[in-house]
């Protein structure tokens, strides 16, 4: 270590080491969040199924809404089935 420019380029290597640690932890911590994050977004949208599912099955045939002022309406503006015309 005698050598001024040996000192300076010792240096300089470990600042280089240093800083490609950070970027590595930075893009572990990038890619720890990503993860995270579509987990959660899977988990939000099993949720959601989960609620549609429960809300179809909430009425008789799957697509009549039953509204306070209207009646009973149907979504695809046809004809209600009834269960007695099936055979």
């Amino acid at each position: 270590m005698n050598d001024p420019s040996t000192y300076w380029l010792t240096l300089t290597n470990a600042a280089l080491g240093l800083v490609v640690l950070i970027c590595c932890f930075a893009v572990a911590i990038g890619v720890f969040q990503e993860l995270a994050s579509r987990r959660r977004k899977a988990a939000e949208l099993n949720k959601l199924d989960r609620e549609v599912s429960d809300l179809v099955a909430s009425f008789e045939d799957g697509h009549a809404f039953p509204l306070p002022n209207l009646g009973l309406t149907m979504a695809d503006g046809g004809e209600p089935i009834r269960k007695e015309e099936e055979k």
